[in-house]
């Protein structure tokens, strides 16, 4: 099976995590709207919360999505290779990413990974 070329692919991940973000967030926040809801207004809670809640979901699913394909897209292009290292370090590079937007002290040890992995 041939895979799409990679500024396709990453527009293809990143739809494919964003809905299956909303799918499983809809559900989440579906539940945790009912039980967190007034017994009279339940249903509008719950479908409150779906509508509030999901597409904010999806979007952190498509996020992380699009980054992990983009570092997958970018170590296929450099090691000029496909293998399973190039998902191992597209995912310890997302991670970091991702961790960057949060405390720093959480982003070292994913680079310490990264320079491992890539060192000589």
């Amino acid at each position: 099976m041939d895979q799409q070329p990679c500024p396709y692919k990453i527009i293809d991940d990143m739809g494919g995590a964003f809905a299956m973000g909303c799918f499983g967030g809809g559900i989440w926040h579906l539940v945790r709207g009912w039980r967190n809801s007034p017994k009279g207004a339940r249903v509008a809670g719950a479908i409150s919360s779906v509508r509030l809640r999901a597409p904010a979901t999806g979007g952190a699913f498509a996020i992380w999505g699009g980054s992990f394909c983009t570092f997958d897209c970018m170590f296929i292009h450099l090691r000029k290779k496909e293998d399973p290292w190039n998902a191992i370090m597209a995912g310890a590079c997302t991670g970091g990413v991702l961790a960057s937007r949060g405390m720093h002290h959480s982003l070292l040890p994913h680079l310490y990974t990264i320079f491992y992995l890539l060192g000589p």
